[in-house]
């Protein structure tokens, strides 16, 4: 995707939208964001993983209070990976009410745009949205 950046770093647009995780070396403990150290064995080697694109919802919140600029209300979500693995992202393509979320529904990876600056580049971002 030409002239896109992603709003995380753990975020991959090609060849398919994904999600790389960093496995401790020592305990296979899997962590998105950037980490000096892990939390459970305090191991510092770690290893690139793909996660994977569909999980089940672990834990929701709708959310009716933002910064400016963002709608609300949303559904923040907790999502268990196939596979190993849990992120934190928003629920997509699901009616923000709690009678519309089932929690263990499966949901798959999906990418949008939430902006573009001065030079026409577009911030791409992820969340999950049901199966």
């Amino acid at each position: 995707m030409a002239d896109c950046m992603t709003v995380v770093d753990y975020l991959r647009l090609e060849p398919e939208p994904s999600l790389v995780a960093q496995d401790c070396s020592a305990c296979g403990a899997r962590y998105f964001a950037r980490r000096n150290a892990c939390s459970k064995c305090g191991g510092q080697g770690f290893a690139a993983a793909l996660a994977a694109t569909t999980g089940k919802l672990r834990a929701f919140t709708i959310v009716y209070r933002a910064a400016p600029g963002v709608t609300v209300p949303f559904i923040s979500a907790v999502v268990d990976l196939d596979g190993g693995g849990t992120v934190q992202a928003n629920l997509i393509g699901v009616e923000p009410v709690p009678e519309a979320v089932v929690l263990g529904m499966c949901a798959r990876l999906v990418i949008f745009p939430v902006g573009e600056d001065a030079m026409g580049t577009k911030a791409i971002a992820f969340g999950f949205t049901p199966t």
